[in-house]
């Protein structure tokens, strides 16, 4: 894959829009059959960093929801106005005659004026317990109910919008829920799930800028291995702490290959694609300390695991 994204050229069609890039994302990704693919041939034609993200997020998304429509912008909603750990969501999914009721609010949603489907996360009202039982719900932007309000654009990746959504009695049926427990088996695996296909598809997108500019061959052959660490880690268990260890591993890698791309960037000309990209690598320290907790638990596990 990567032999022939190297022998693809290294021109990229500029998108100043969802409604651009879209289109091109869904072209690219119908040519890859592993989701990690996707998200490196999307960053590696992607013109800035932004779109390598989106790109990253939406090839995420389909490695823990298999079964999401190809056409359709999806968005994961979990963050509320308190957080996003389990006792943070105050959302509820609510059993009404024939299906759920959901209310509720989020605070940020990637893409969110975009999507076309929301994988919402709620308190399952039914259960009790000290625990909030958490369930994900897969919620059409047109539903009754569901109302979306644009964000103002961010600092960085400004390209992308996020939405504020609320959902006033929401009426969904019974197959709308997915399976399983909402926190352990989607919320919490997405976090390793998009870190390796985010990180993977900026890295991939860097290694196009590096080719195009004439970066130093020993640069870009580090990048090329480490877009093959990553998908071999995309391949293991993202619940396993080996492979949180080695995740945390391969994205200090990434940051060492980030901090010589500036040097190699600021040697040639800077235009305004390094104009961007100095504003936009902010994007990769969001959730650092969150990356740090689940290393730290990963090795505390293996220390209790072990005999």
């Amino acid at each position: 894959m990567l032999e022939r994204l190297l022998a693809a050229g290294v021109d990229a069609r500029p998108c100043a829009s969802v409604a651009e890039w879209w289109p091109m994302h869904r072209a690219i990704a119908r040519e890859q059959v592993a989701t990690i693919d996707q998200a490196i041939a999307g960053g590696f034609h992607a013109d800035r960093t932004g779109w390598a993200f989106a790109s990253g997020y939406q090839a995420a998304l389909r490695a823990l929801f298999p079964a999401l429509p190809e056409d359709r912008i999806c968005a994961l909603c979990v963050t509320e106005a308190d957080g996003n750990t389990p006792r943070a969501i105050r959302s509820t999914l609510q059993r009404t005659n024939g299906g759920w009721r959901l209310d509720g609010a989020k605070r940020w949603t990637t893409l969110g004026p975009q999507g076309a489907l929301f994988l919402v996360a709620a308190r399952d009202a039914q259960v009790t317990g000290e625990r909030p039982a958490l369930r994900v719900a897969r919620v059409a932007s047109g539903t009754p109910g569901v109302h979306v309000e644009t964000m103002p654009p961010t600092k960085f990746v400004p390209e992308v919008p996020h939405a504020r959504l609320r959902f006033e009695d929401v009426r969904l049926p019974d197959d709308a829920l997915l399976p399983g427990d909402g926190y352990t088996a989607y919320v919490k695996l997405f976090r390793t799930i998009e870190d390796l296909h985010v990180h993977a598809a900026v890295i991939a997108y860097l290694l196009r800028e590096a080719l195009l500019r004439s970066w130093p061959k020993p640069w870009i052959e580090r990048t090329l291995a480490h877009l093959h660490s990553m998908r071999a880690l995309a391949a293991e268990n993202a619940a396993s702490p080996a492979t949180h260890l080695a995740l945390a591993g391969a994205l200090h890698s990434g940051d060492l290959l980030r901090a010589e791309a500036d040097a190699n960037w600021a040697n040639s000309t800077q235009d305004e694609a390094f104009a961007r990209w100095q504003r936009d690598r902010e994007l990769l320290k969001v959730a650092s300390a969150a990356r740090t907790k689940r290393t730290e638990r990963a090795w505390e596990r293996l220390a209790g695991a072990a005999p």
